[in-house]
């Protein structure tokens, strides 16, 4: 990586020229690259440019009478920082900027997303920040190979930091810090991953079995809970007695909004979850308001795991199972239209709950070998008799 050093009264600054050269093909004595370079004329030209805008600047500087240091020649060279955003500028700005409209969990995972740009632009570029100018479609491709690199990444998980640095520039083209956006034509390519829930029997299986700890019988009442009604885990957290309203049929029902999506929900209560409300309705932690008792969201899927052992459950169950049961077990197997079901989970867009029309698909063919077994029984009585 190529760096301009500048030192004006013993002030010394390293700044990253973003571009690449083998150090074999480097002429330390001349400051240039070696001819044998593929681009030796672009680099040098470059580098000469260089030399003479900080040159000119000295010369304009002392004709204004006007101190010369490190950061006004950077600024000559690359502009102001102000007028010349970099990408942590632009993170902070948007974390600013969004802080009223994203839930605290979307905030949270830009700011791991930051993270890995930082080792990135460390490890890969050796520079603390980027102008946001400096970035082009190489910097996204590059970026996408480091997080590759990490084994506690899948796919999908690379390609939500991917994800969230499009969103970062498409916002930077937005606001015109950017005249082009280099993350137009990166495609984002995620694997299908099959949805975890469980079936009626896994369902019967954990509302039933007997547990002996007041934590896990608590953790298991708040994971039937949202089974019934579809809630994630920071939409139920966030429930208080406020959020029970009489519907439009007289009844109990939860009005509320989605955490991660702002979306208005309406969800009859069935008798399962008015149950779990009651129960609860004097517990210590509910004396503020709160509808529930819920621990934290780690707690809560580590007892979760103890409690699907102890149920001789063999899946891996986290919390948001239980609101892939409640669209599949609960709703779509009982002949819930997908329209009412994707209204109850706050979807947006009907296309988000067809991931789950495939339940339906096994219930026809459930239905279908029902139907078969019967046939075959009246086909041997009237064949006997």
């Amino acid at each position: 990586m190529l760096y301009l050093r500048l030192t004006v009264n013993s002030q010394r600054v390293d700044i990253s020229l973003n571009r690449k050269v083998d150090i074999s093909k480097w002429n330390n004595k001349q400051q240039r690259v070696k001819s044998n370079h593929p681009q030796s004329q672009q680099i040098n030209s470059f580098l000469t440019s260089l030399e003479t805008k900080i040159h000119n600047h000295q010369i304009k500087m002392d004709h204004e009478e006007k101190l010369v240091t490190c950061m006004s020649i950077k600024s000559s060279l690359f502009g102001d920082d102000q007028k010349q955003p970099t990408l942590k500028k632009l993170f902070k700005y948007h974390s600013l900027k969004m802080e009223n409209i994203l839930a605290p969990g979307t905030l949270k995972n830009y700011k791991t997303t930051l993270k890995y740009i930082d080792e990135f632009l460390k490890i890969e570029i050796k520079t603390s920040d980027i102008f946001l100018k400096q970035i082009n479609y190489k910097f996204l491709v590059d970026f996408d190979a480091y997080l590759r690199k990490k084994n506690t990444l899948t796919n999908n998980g690379v390609m939500k930091h991917m994800e969230r640095l499009k969103k970062l520039m498409n916002f930077g083209h937005s606001l015109e810090w950017i005249d082009k956006n280099p993350a137009k034509f990166f495609k984002l390519i995620y694997h299908k991953v099959d949805v975890h829930y469980l079936d009626k029997k896994e369902l019967e299986q954990i509302e039933s079995v007997s547990l002996h700890k007041d934590r896990h019988q608590l953790v298991r009442d708040i994971f039937v809970f949202s089974c019934y009604t579809g809630l994630s885990y920071s939409d139920v957290f966030n429930l208080t007695e406020d959020n029970i309203q009489i519907g439009i049929d007289g009844e109990n029902w939860i009005y509320t909004y989605r955490q991660k999506s702002k979306t208005r929900v309406r969800i009859p209560l069935l008798e399962t979850p008015k149950n779990i409300i009651a129960k609860y309705k004097n517990h210590p932690k509910c004396k503020s308001g709160k509808l529930l008792p819920v621990f934290s969201n780690q707690k809560t899927n580590d007892y979760l795991k103890e409690i699907a052992t102890k149920a001789n459950i063999k899946k891996r169950i986290s919390f948001h199972t239980a609101r892939h049961t409640f669209a599949t077990t609960v709703t779509l197997i009982n002949g819930v239209p997908i329209e009412t079901v994707s209204k109850l989970l706050g979807h947006t867009k009907i296309a988000t709950t067809q991931i789950y029309a495939k339940v339906i698909e096994r219930k026809v063919s459930d239905d279908m070998k029902l139907l078969n077994d019967r046939l075959k029984e009246t086909s041997k009585m009237t064949k006997y008799s």
